[in-house]
């Protein structure tokens, strides 16, 4: 009988180690055609194997703004007027159903081109979606943040907090069932940190979270992004810039098909010319548009804030100032830079912080490690090659979310979230 015991036992824990292991997705039946993390993260999902989505028109939508932090329209110079105010935009039902937040990546604003696709996905699927900016992107750090130096994830996730909040009491006659809450990159960390708030100020009590394709360590995330811009590109010189070499590529293949058709498919074509970039050129991309995002953070966050880092703090700023020299200065400041000279300075004063590594473990989803892996209502969908991940990420998912934790092989970062398979493992995992 004991022997009997032991061997239950035994084979009872095998199956809930079994159970909680990660749903592996095997890369023969998966069916996604990219197999350049690069070039997936770039081009996308070929069109015919996305899913059918509705029009603009046939989705009863619109654009709302708060005043959120009504000291800005004091601080920031008038030309900055657009952004004295946070907008987002809301697309409804016309019964009661749930209501999904959308957090938008590094630097994107609410209307990004990932957050219209999820907006349409889960639209359609019969949900009210609420579609917010990153707090790093310009508008959000102008309008919304308190301190407008985002990268410290506790705070972040309080600035957003207080954005639904307000949205919640701009849209009260809105019927809402339920409420849940995804993001995407660094949206998605966000969304994790915004989830865990809500444990204890149980204003919206969400049913379920997804994080799509989050940085673990988010030192690491901004690391691999920065040195894409490093890359060595063949055809580069003295006279020669990358931009150019883009452009020149572009413009031959657009002479090649006779036409200049800038839609959704472009990229996905494009790479399949004779034309196409080169791992070496797309790598430089990736890295050259995330350079951009830290330097929009960058700027927006010393201007704010009257550092003098990149603006001098009393240089006057109207309609007519050129911002060239201000972003040229603000180019040659990367994340680590960023970090630097803004987050821990302000860090350090406000929370008498310490070293690098203890604020990255702060703003990392290691913070929230012990949340994570006991909360059944969070999930994390993510690509073995995403180029956003390093050493042991995966290794910290897995062990953090067993089964909840979905990995593709394909996709590069957020590539393959327009792809038919994922768009149906998305709407599956809200529907339970």
């Amino acid at each position: 009988m004991l022997r009997f015991l032991r061997f239950a036992a035994l084979f009872g824990g095998l199956i809930l180690s079994a159970s909680a292991l990660a749903v592996d997705i095997d890369a023969a039946s998966y069916g996604y055609p990219l197999t350049n993390p690069f070039e997936a993260t770039i081009a996308t999902t070929p069109p015919d194997l996305r899913p059918t989505l509705p029009l603009d028109e046939d989705i009863n939508q619109k654009d709302r703004s708060l005043t959120l932090r009504p000291e800005r329209e004091f601080e920031l110079p008038d030309n900055f007027w657009a952004v004295k105010k946070l907008t987002y935009r809301i697309a409804t039902q016309d019964k009661p159903a749930p209501l999904i937040f959308l957090i938008a990546g590094t630097g994107a604003r609410y209307d990004s081109s990932l957050n219209e696709y999820l907006k349409k996905l889960y639209y359609q699927a019969g949900y009210h979606v609420v579609q917010l900016s990153s707090p790093t992107s310009f508008d959000f750090m102008s309008a919304a943040s308190r301190f407008a130096t985002p990268g410290v994830s506790k705070e972040d996730a309080e600035d957003m907090y207080r954005v639904m909040q307000a949205v919640r009491a701009q849209n009260p006659k809105l019927p809402v069932t339920d409420y849940y809450l995804t993001g995407y990159s660094l949206g998605a960390l966000d969304a994790a940190f915004v989830a865990h708030l809500d444990e204890t100020r149980r204003s919206f009590n969400f049913k379920k979270v997804l994080l799509l394709n989050p940085p673990v360590n988010l030192y690491t995330s901004i690391t691999n992004l920065d040195k894409l811009v490093q890359t060595e590109v063949k055809g580069i010189n003295s006279s020669t810039t990358f931009y150019e070499l883009v452009l020149n590529k572009l413009t031959r293949y657009f002479q090649q098909k006779g036409y200049i058709d800038l839609n959704d498919a472009l990229l996905y074509d494009f790479q399949q010319s004779k034309q196409h970039l080169t791992n070496e050129q797309m790598a430089m991309l990736i890295g050259t548009s995330f350079r951009f995002s830290a330097a929009d953070i960058a700027f927006t966050s010393d201007l704010i804030n009257r550092r003098g880092l990149i603006t001098p703090p009393k240089f006057p700023i109207t309609e007519g100032t050129s911002l060239t020299p201000f972003l040229r200065r603000a180019l040659q400041c990367d994340f680590d830079c960023y970090i630097t000279e803004q987050v821990i300075p302000m860090w350090r004063a406000r929370t008498d912080g310490g070293s690098l590594l203890q604020l990255v473990d702060q703003v990392s989803l290691y913070a929230l490690k012990d949340y994570l892996h006991d909360s059944p209502k969070i999930a994390v969908m993510h690509n073995a090659d995403d180029v956003i991940l390093g050493p042991g990420d995966l290794g910290f998912l897995r062990k953090t979310f067993g089964d909840r934790l979905t990995v593709y092989p394909l996709g590069g970062h957020c590539g393959n979230l327009n792809y038919r398979v994922n768009s149906d493992a998305m709407l599956e995992f809200f529907r339970g």
